[in-house]
């Protein structure tokens, strides 16, 4: 009888072990949940309505305990509290009268299990659903803390299905899901197609954790970066802003914390191949890598690249920049229906319009960031006032189109030059007009010399 008692010790020992490397949650939480088991049992043979039964289950053994605690609580009002509860409260004047040592809160516990030696076995075989019930809850819970600490993360994972639009990938332990809003346009899923997610949120439901994944959010670029930028991963260069739109293009603003490191070319990579890793496995998506300033002018001229910006006028108050381009770079400044300026906008943080070097800025209080050639252009201006006010009452008729403002353009005068141009340069023109002058003066001398030869001869 006794080997009998061992052998379903030892295996109920064994059973507790194997649900605990099955499920991936701790004992504690599988002890805790047969004990709740067994004290709802007694309750529900034993017990009373409302009672408080706690029950103390010995795994080796697989002996069972079972108590019934009472605790004491304020007496009636108007002193506050009251028995709410006879079988699981006390009133503490009740209390006292058996113990001087009594106060609010203290438990009595009463031991009250049941005479039978295998009432513990057979509780808990009659309450083998809820024992089932409380393991799945806790494997829940241990899924959740196990992928909530992901969050933010890139995991790899398996296609499992595809419904309606709906991707849902398996990712170990439990499923992700990838809705098409998450998705990259133009990609494929197949059944059996191991790729790479970005867990963006992760939550308790009532069927489990629910885990919502991505492919399209700005946070996995960032995460592959760490992965193939070494630089990244160690600190040495930080990502500053993220600017995405999924499937075309992206932005990323990049800044070297230590002196010597080029970050954006840590980021690309010898002959490319950090960018390209990236670029192929976000399914050809174009990547600009650019450097971040401090300067809200030179960053947001850095944000619009490829494009070459001339200058830039800031405007504080109003958050908004003006770039100024040539002609042959506005298209590229704007970007395919807008998208270069859109992206370069939301990388920076300011409203950023383009405009075409020579026109004039909208009005207001600016922090101007202007080249050589745009300081040669305002000169200009302020030479003809005049052919400036022409052209802005064209613009106000609605007869400025494209042709028409770039045939009235303020012309540069040879007055306007002179007054634009430094000390230096004035120099130079000066002394190079001399030499031509001189040499046109030896060539008429030598044509006349000649002239005068030929009758002679």
């Amino acid at each position: 009888m006794t080997a009998n008692n061992n052998d379903e010790n030892a295996s109920f020992a064994l059973a507790i072990e194997q649900i605990v490397a099955e499920k991936g949650i701790s004992k504690e939480k599988v002890l805790d949940a047969i004990e709740g088991a067994i004290a709802a049992a007694y309750r529900k043979d034993y017990g009373e309505k409302g009672q408080d039964v706690r029950a103390e289950f010995d795994e080796v053994s697989g002996k069972t305990r079972i108590f019934k605690v009472v605790t004491v609580v304020a007496d009636d009002p108007p002193a506050g509290g009251g028995v709410e509860n006879p079988s699981a409260q006390v009133a503490l004047s009740e209390a006292k009268k058996n113990d001087p040592e009594a106060e609010v809160g203290k438990e009595y516990v009463e031991e009250v299990t049941p005479d039978d030696p295998h009432y513990g076995r057979v509780a808990a075989q009659t309450a083998k659903q809820v024992i089932i019930q409380r393991i799945r809850e806790a494997e829940r819970e241990a899924v959740h803390d196990e992928y909530k600490t992901k969050e933010g993360e890139i995991i790899s994972g398996i296609v499992q299905r595809v419904e309606n639009g709906v991707v849902f990938v398996d990712i170990g332990r439990a499923t992700g899901v990838l809705y098409p809003s998450e998705q990259v346009r133009g990609e494929h899923y197949r059944l059996g197609q191991r790729i790479r997610v970005y867990v963006v949120k992760v939550d308790l439901g009532g069927r489990g954790p629910e885990i919502l994944l991505s492919r399209s959010h700005p946070g996995m670029l960032r995460r592959l970066f760490e992965l193939e930028v070494p630089e990244i991963f160690a600190g040495s260069v930080e990502i500053k802003d993220i600017a995405r739109e999924a499937s075309e293009r992206s932005k990323v603003a990049v800044w070297a914390k230590e002196e010597g490191i080029d970050p954006v070319g840590a980021c690309i990579g010898q002959r490319g191949t950090r960018i390209q890793t990236i670029i192929a496995e976000l399914s050809g998506e174009k990547i600009d890598v650019i450097e971040w300033d401090e300067d809200p002018a030179r960053y947001v001229r850095n944000a619009l690249s490829p494009a070459r910006v001339i200058a830039v006028d800031i405007y504080e108050e109003e958050k908004r920049a003006v770039a100024h381009v040539d002609e042959t770079q506005l298209s590229l400044a704007i970007g395919k229906k807008g998208q270069n300026v859109r992206l370069a906008a939301k990388l920076a943080g300011w409203r950023i319009d383009i405009v075409k070097m020579g026109e004039e800025a909208p009005q207001g209080s600016a922090t101007s960031e202007t080249s050589e050639e745009n300081k040669l252009s305002d000169a200009s201006k302020a030479e003809e006032p005049g052919k400036v006010d022409e052209v802005k009452e064209e613009v106000a008729a609605g007869f400025a189109d494209d042709t028409a403002a770039k045939d009235e353009q303020p012309v540069i005068s040879e007055a306007s030059e002179e007054g634009a141009m430094d000390p230096a340069e004035k120099a130079a023109r000066k002394e190079a007009s001399e030499e031509a002058s001189t040499s046109a003066e030896a060539s008429a001398d030598r044509q006349s010399k000649e002239s005068e030869e030929k009758p002679a001869e």
